[in-house]
């Protein structure tokens, strides 16, 4: 799938049974793993997160981003959805 954050938007914190890698197309974005640091990604990055890892993505504050989602399912799930992330997060 194709998604495009606009500034400040961004995932709810969630999984994946068999992982998710994302390929940003433009603009300036997040990537938080559950306990890691924020991490800024760009036009061209690729970013995998491991089967049942725990996070989320999103635009920066002030840029919007556009990615390149790829997940696949098991048994119909693709995707566990787990609470907002906060302003403070």
């Amino acid at each position: 799938a194709t998604v495009t954050f606009e500034p400040g938007a961004r995932t709810a914190w969630h999984t994946h049974p068999k992982g998710q890698t994302i390929l940003v197309l433009s603009g300036l974005g997040w990537v938080q793993r559950d306990g890691g640091a924020i991490e800024e990604v760009r036009p061209g990055d690729i970013v995998f997160f491991e089967p049942d890892e725990k996070h989320w993505h999103g635009a920066s504050a002030l840029c919007a981003m556009s990615h390149v989602a790829i997940t696949e399912s098991v048994e119909g799930v693709s995707t566990r959805w787990l609470d907002k992330v906060s302003d403070e997060q």
